[in-house]
């Protein structure tokens, strides 16, 4: 299944799922997610509704340097454990939309990340159960504000910044994702990341236990599972596409003012 929330025309939030007409959802690498939304006995083309972020989180857990070829594209060392840290709800975007970033920045980088939606309440979860806490997974675009992270070692203006973390379209349940997913993002319709969740340095299960044993995770919380090489910066009129097979098609544009 892949689920979807979206606000229908009367203003309505509503949860439903992304179909064609054999009730199984596809999501194209171009176009995005086509088809119907359908919710009870009503169902609706994407254009006719707004698409929210797919899940409410309290918060986004972040891994850095989950790929050994980013980190080595940033000049840094592979962590010897996770690397955390948090993007609080004021960066959840959503799909297709216009996103509006900091001004006077030189340099705010898209990050494409298989995202992790947890599916109840959970703390000190072990490796074995951790597929028992996850109701599916999105696109994450980490949308990272180099100037001010290269300054300060929280990182709280580099990363949490409004709008700095679009997420959807949709939540697709795990069957649909492979082990070894592929992961892109496209930017204005050149390819700039092309990888494969198989090459994470941390596992899922490892990530889920490792963060569970410090903080309970809520449902709707998101795990950010990393970034792979070929991080690079916007312009203002960007157009992102962050593709993950199974998932879909996370497409948003960018204002810089």
């Amino acid at each position: 299944m892949k689920r979807v929330r979206f606000r229908d025309s009367a203003g309505n939030v509503r949860g439903g799922r992304w179909t064609v007409e054999d009730g199984e959802p596809v999501v194209t690498a171009a176009a995005g997610p086509y088809g119907r939304i359908a919710f009870g006995d009503e169902s609706y083309a994407p254009e006719e509704v707004d698409v929210l972020p797919p899940c409410e989180p309290t918060k986004i857990v972040c891994v850095g340097r989950n790929y050994a070829e980013h980190a080595d594209e940033m000049d840094n060392d592979v962590p010897d454990r996770p690397l955390l840290f948090l993007k609080p709800p004021n960066t959840v975007a959503s799909h297709d939309k216009t996103v509006t970033l900091l001004a006077n920045k030189d340099r705010i980088d898209y990050e494409a990340e298989l995202g992790v939606v947890i599916g109840e309440q959970c703390k000190n979860v072990s490796q074995r159960n951790a597929e028992d806490v996850i109701a599916g997974y999105t696109c994450v675009n980490d949308l990272s504000n180099r100037d001010d992270q290269n300054r300060e070692q929280n990182w709280v203006r580099g990363k949490a910044f409004d709008n700095a973390c679009p997420i959807g379209p949709l939540v697709a349940t795990p069957e649909h994702v492979p082990d070894d997913a592929t992961i892109e993002t496209r930017v204005n319709g050149e390819t700039k990341q092309s990888s494969s969740i198989e090459h994470l340095i941390f596992s899922i299960p490892e990530l889920i236990e490792e963060i569970t044993a410090y903080m309970t995770l809520e449902p709707g919380d998101v795990i950010a599972t990393g970034t792979p090489e070929g991080v690079g910066p916007l312009a203002d009129g960007d157009s992102v596409e962050i593709e993950i097979e199974g998932v879909g098609t996370l497409k948003h544009s960018v204002r810089i003012p």
